[in-house]
């Protein structure tokens, strides 16, 4: 395994990051399709065998569960001290006035209740995971500086927005001498590339580490355009994300994995990491093979011509993945 350092930090990091949306109890939440404890535990194993230090998890992944299910499970097979572990902040967790957001409220209850769930002293990146249009973004900055001072939190960083707005941000951070995001979690896949226009390229000015979400497209860059999975068919989110074109780039994929002779994950993967800006894609993982492929893609090398067979077909759209 490769390591890089998180953004401007001094932490080092796998270059692939095991995503914990998969991992929860199917009956809570929105994500009918993650796995149970039982079932999860094997990945974490397989996970830190291969050298991945790098989990993501968010509190609403499974109404929590997922949170718990991510504790427990590294508080068994892990060092603390080993591991980088990821958490969110935002999306409701109750119903109610106050039930999520990004205001001091809600941060203070929120991590707090996270750490309780992960059953963990600390979290190393807290991350707000979307932006909150109803609460003044200097009450939200002010607050993740505060957790960061009182131990609770090491790294802050933020997810899918306008680049606009990630940039008022980094500078009401630095004026005010609050902590400083150091990563920014996006959408960005070769069916989706519209970061490159600026949020990607404001992360590498800012010495911002991108750690990238749904980098294989929900799965659709594993395999043919009209095969379809249980996760795909339930995924709302997912369904809005892509558009019938993109089935070329999919072909793409298909035919330079297999003269390369291997799978097409390796490939999507490694395109990703072949962009300066990323330090860790985020992936999920709910089959042996689907962990075994991003570990390989850190050591795949795709050539000029096959970059630019993936590229050259992509179409602009509207961006998608925000709020």
């Amino acid at each position: 395994m490769e390591f890089t350092k998180l953004g401007m930090t001094g932490v080092d990091v796998s270059r692939i990051c095991l995503g914990c949306m998969s991992y929860g109890v199917p009956d809570r939440g929105t994500h009918p399709w993650s796995l149970d404890e039982d079932a999860s535990k094997p990945f974490f194993r397989q996970a830190l065998d291969a050298g991945i230090n790098f989990f993501d998890t968010a509190d609403a992944y499974s109404d929590g569960t997922s949170e718990e299910i991510t504790g427990r499970a590294l508080r068994e097979m892990a060092d603390r001290d080993e591991v980088v572990v990821a958490t969110k902040v935002f999306m409701p967790m109750r119903q109610g006035p106050n039930g999520g957001g990004l205001s001091r409220k809600a941060i203070m209850t929120g991590i707090d209740a996270s750490l309780r769930r992960l059953g963990m002293d600390y979290v190393d990146l807290y991350q707000i995971h979307r932006w909150d249009y109803g609460t003044p973004v200097e009450e939200t900055l002010e607050a993740l500086h505060d957790v960061v001072k009182a131990g609770k939190v090491r790294y802050i960083g933020a997810s899918s927005m306008w680049a606009w707005q990630f940039a008022k941000a980094l500078h009401l951070q630095d004026v005010n001498g609050w902590t400083r995001f150091v990563t920014m979690q996006d959408h960005y896949n070769l069916l989706y590339r519209e970061e490159e226009r600026e949020m990607l390229p404001l992360c590498g000015d800012e010495g911002v580490g991108a750690i990238p979400w749904s980098p294989l497209a929900r799965g659709r860059l594993t395999r043919d355009w009209d095969d379809s999975t249980g996760r795909q068919e339930t995924d709302e989110v997912g369904k809005s994300l892509y558009r019938d074109t993109d089935r070329h780039i999919v072909e793409a994929v298909a035919e330079i994995a297999e003269k390369r002779g291997v799978s097409r994950a390796q490939v999507a993967l490694a395109w990703v990491l072949n962009n300066p800006v990323v330090d860790a894609p985020i992936i999920g993982a709910t089959k042996e093979h689907h962990l075994a492929d991003a570990v390989a893609a850190v050591d795949l090398r795709l050539d000029d011509d096959e970059i630019r067979a993936l590229e050259e077909r992509y179409e602009p759209r509207g961006v998608a993945g925000h709020r």
